[in-house]
């Protein structure tokens, strides 16, 4: 039996502070809502010396920006941030991904900035007996050879299959959400499409944060059309599991026609999925399954199945088109 190691807990009174600590004590964790971190603790699968404690900085509010967007306090809850009357409004699939996913008890603890840092459920990643190259660079990959169902097949290496597992990602992704941090170095904006790292060489590397980068914001830009948007979910049952395929997807349509869209896959990849080649497919053609299935096929066309996961390429494409044709259709 894995059991937790000892660790000091400390409660910064300022940001600053709280960077300041991580930095000193480089085997060190932020603690927001833990409703990852915590488990993965108790696991074995991560171990630090020190939790610092952010849950009580001034980091949780909703607000609105000057230019029409809207602000994401990084410890804003998930129940908070899905049941927003501005969210539900200008940004509709970011509620419905967030109230697809877990369950409420955890989306009133989980926050915004734990969820942009969850970290993959892969079978062999929190089973410390088994080799895994996310948890022990160079140990191997068991879920190459291994039960390899729920892995990814975009975005892979020969070194990790795992999927990342986060609903409410990939609707920040189709909405090209921008996160602030602060640092020892300062303050910087990151796109999310920047944030997040091929698996490559380097699987336990996830994101591109530094030491003592704290995540303190999530920004969406005010993008008048994402109000027509959806987030739908395959999964193996209705309620708290994770995505076997999902997609957000948010269309500007205009004279029949596809100006613009944006769309992002969960389930499918190792990070949330943005589908640079559907949309390219998409732009400034008529809505219909003929247009929806080939932005399909343009997406899936590298996948790379596992034994056990090549049903999720005609899954994914499924997914996509369901998801199209919904957001096509909303008047």
């Amino acid at each position: 039996m894995t059991r937790m190691h000892p660790f000091d807990y400390i409660v910064p009174a300022t940001s600053e502070n709280a960077i300041a600590r991580h930095v000193a004590l480089p085997q060190s964790a932020f603690l927001a809502g833990g409703t990852n971190l915590i488990d993965d603790m108790k696991l074995g699968v991560d171990n630090p010396t020190t939790l610092i404690d952010i849950s009580r900085l001034p980091l949780n509010k909703i607000e609105p920006l000057a230019n029409g967007g809207l602000r994401i306090g990084a410890t804003v809850r998930n129940s908070e941030l899905a049941y927003d009357e501005t969210v539900r409004k200008k940004y509709p699939a970011l509620a419905q991904a967030i109230l697809s996913g877990a369950s409420p008890q955890l989306r009133n603890a989980a926050t915004t900035a734990g969820n942009l840092l969850q970290r993959t459920r892969c079978y062999y990643f929190r089973d410390v007996s088994q080799p895994c190259n996310k948890r022990q660079p160079g140990a191997g990959c068991a879920a190459i050879q291994g039960f390899n169902r729920i892995h990814a097949i975009l975005g892979t290496s020969d070194k990790c299959i795992a999927t990342h597992p986060s609903d409410m990602d990939v609707a920040l992704v189709a909405f090209d959400a921008v996160i602030q941090t602060q640092g020892p170095n300062g303050a910087r904006a990151i796109a999310i499409n920047d944030f997040y790292v091929s698996y490559g060489q380097d699987p336990a590397r996830e994101n591109v944060l530094g030491p003592g980068e704290l995540i303190v914001a999530v920004d969406l830009p005010p993008t008048p059309w994402f109000t027509r948007s959806t987030y739908l979910k395959v999964r193996d049952r209705a309620s708290y599991e994770f995505a076997l395929a999902s997609a957000a997807v948010a269309m500007d349509l205009s004279g029949g026609v596809i100006r613009d869209v944006r769309l992002a896959l969960g389930g499918v990849a190792t990070k949330p999925w943005r589908a640079f080649a559907a949309e390219k497919v998409l732009r400034g053609q008529t809505p219909g399954p003929d247009i929806f299935a080939a932005a399909a096929d343009a997406e899936l066309k590298n996948a790379v199945p596992q034994r056990q996961n090549a049903f999720k390429i005609k899954l994914c494409k499924a997914t996509i088109v369901t998801a199209l044709e919904t957001v096509s259709t909303m008047s």
